[in-house]
């Protein structure tokens, strides 16, 4: 699927209540776990002991952080919506965020995203996306959300 180009706020406007897209999927790796854990002092076993899950992790082998997942949003998002004719944009909030089902490591997982609302602040567009992580291969979501972007157009 292409690349979606917004331009304006009234290109924007006219995909209220439609899907945007679906991202391609992204391979979650152990290399990818191990440096968010590094990162963010997570350190906990699910996430980085291989051997252990095997016995002791009711899926078997580790599985990515919660918010690793949510963190490979931006990556997916941009690669489904192009926005141009801005000075600025900024990650404003996510609402109702549940997590799902974990994913496993070297599951793959992609974006699909529908525009629940856009609202004109003056000149800042701000747009309410709805989006699930969704993973190749699994019913369940590893995550559904409600981000909220603000958009500041030229």
């Amino acid at each position: 699927m292409s690349k979606l180009i917004i331009n304006s706020f009234q290109d924007f406007e006219q995909y209220i209540g439609k899907e945007l897209g679906v991202s391609d999927y992204l391979k979650i790796t152990q290399e990818q776990i191990n440096k968010f854990a590094e990162a963010t002092l997570d350190f906990q076993w699910i996430h980085l002991d291989a051997e252990k899950a095997k016995t002791e992790s009711p899926y078997k082998t580790t599985i990515a952080h919660g918010y690793l997942n949510l963190s490979v949003l931006p990556y997916l998002w941009g690669q489904i919506v192009e926005v141009n004719n801005i000075k600025m944009l900024v990650n404003y909030g996510i609402e109702k965020l549940r997590f799902n089902h974990p994913v496993l490591v070297d599951h793959e997982v992609r974006v699909r995203a529908k525009l629940a609302s856009l609202i004109n602040l003056r000149g800042i567009a701000k747009a309410e996306v709805n989006v699930s992580l969704e993973i190749k291969d699994n019913k369940k979501s590893a995550f559904d959300a409600t981000v909220v972007f603000l958009y500041h157009f030229v």
